[in-house]
């Protein structure tokens, strides 16, 4: 058997580094296969060498690590004849739709009854699950309908008030799935591939561990209560959403408006008139392909950075009317002093660290509507 699990989640919600936190706390031991389906025409997240349109290279001991440029299919096909893993992680891309990673694993499956779904997950920046909901809810919202699990990523940054309020929006969506809201440092990684695993298994009062009796009736009975009064706290915010928004969704509303929003039905789909057909497999509905939706502007470079010069463009990015609506930006380019400066943004969010060279600078950008000369300006590029 070879287990899979598919980790899914938006722009920059923290997947890979979710995937490393489970790697090494939890599948230690195991021989682990990392599928990445990026998208962009620049693949970042590791210098690879090529080979038949699958780029491979070894993590650590049992682990492989693979970006696929080819046939999702014929990838899997040559990975498990290849390595005869035991589990098999499958990172999608973070602007393609669950649904169609689902489908294809289960078409894989045809060829490979070995194979095994062992849990399907999305990663949802905890802090900005409204807005992509509203902006790109066709993509967002099948990333969240589609998996057992949702892993609330960037909870420690906010207020428990602004976390139970994106969990709400998020449960209405997928009411079924389980909802991971604790920070991950306070996480163990064997708990949290537990809950992606086994997302049905409620927790018992053995679980958690009160053995007097009388507190047991007690705890049976508050929970009954509490269920009753969340339902109506829950209708009574809903009811007044539009009224009472945290400041900071506000800012993010502002800060991240479309002059095009993605208007969505009532099945949270897009509906703005495009003609596009999706594959006879979807349910019977119109829908885009990322490239329909999203700009990716890849550039390879041996231009050299100032670290600062670097973290002023990057801060330049939340310039809609400039720049367009930037989504999401990485890349790894050398620095003035031979050094090599390695940068991952999101809105509100830029970090910047030294590592490892690359055989060239590049750099991936990801939204809608990009000036890709104002942002080749940006960058002397």
């Amino acid at each position: 058997m070879v287990k899979v699990n598919i980790i899914s989640g938006f722009l920059g919600a923290g997947k890979t580094t979710l995937i490393k936190k489970l790697i090494a706390g939890a599948m230690q031991g195991e021989k682990v296969i990392l599928l990445e389906n990026e998208y962009g025409e620049v693949g970042i997240d590791g210098g690879f060498m090529k080979d038949a349109g699958i780029t491979v290279t070894e993590l650590n001991s049992g682990c492989i690590c693979c970006t696929l440029a080819g046939d999702f299919q014929k990838a899997i096909d040559e990975l498990i004849d290849a390595y005869h893993p035991e589990r098999l992680i499958v990172e999608p891309t973070g602007v393609g739709k669950l649904s169609d990673i689902r489908r294809a694993v289960e078409e894989a499956k045809e060829h490979h009854p070995e194979l095994e779904i062992a849990g399907c997950a999305t990663v949802v920046d905890a802090g900005r699950s409204r807005i992509y909901m509203k902006n790109f809810g066709e993509f967002f919202i099948d990333q969240v309908k589609s998996a057992e699990t949702i892993i609330f990523s960037r909870t420690q940054m906010l207020p428990a008030e602004r976390v139970e309020k994106s969990r709400a929006l998020v449960a209405e969506q997928n009411p079924d799935a389980r909802i991971i809201t604790t920070p991950w440092d306070d996480l163990d990684a064997t708990v949290m591939l537990e809950t992606i695993e086994h997302p049905g298994k409620l927790l018992t009062l053995a679980d958690l561990d009160l053995d007097d009796d009388e507190d047991e009736h007690e705890h049976h009975h508050h929970e009954h209560d509490h269920e009753h009064a969340h339902e109506h706290h829950h209708d009574h915010e809903h009811e007044h959403e539009h009224e009472h928004h945290h400041a900071h969704d506000e800012h993010d509303e502002h800060e991240y408006h479309h002059d095009h929003e993605h208007h969505l039905d009532e099945n949270g789909h897009c509906s703005c008139g495009h003609d596009h057909h999706d594959h006879e497999h979807h349910h019977h509905h119109h829908g885009h392909d990322a490239d329909e939706v999203f700009d990716n502007i890849g550039v390879e470079t041996a231009k050299r950075f100032t670290e600062d010069g670097l973290r002023d463009a990057l801060s330049k990015l939340t310039d809609e009317e400039e720049y367009g609506s930037i989504l999401r930006a990485k890349g790894i380019v050398q620095a003035e002093d031979g050094r090599w400066l390695h940068f991952d943004y999101v809105p509100g969010e830029t970090e910047i660290r030294y590592g490892g060279a690359d055989y060239t600078g590049r750099l991936c950008v990801i939204g809608t509507h990009i000036d890709e000369p104002a942002l080749r300006t940006l960058f002397g590029v």
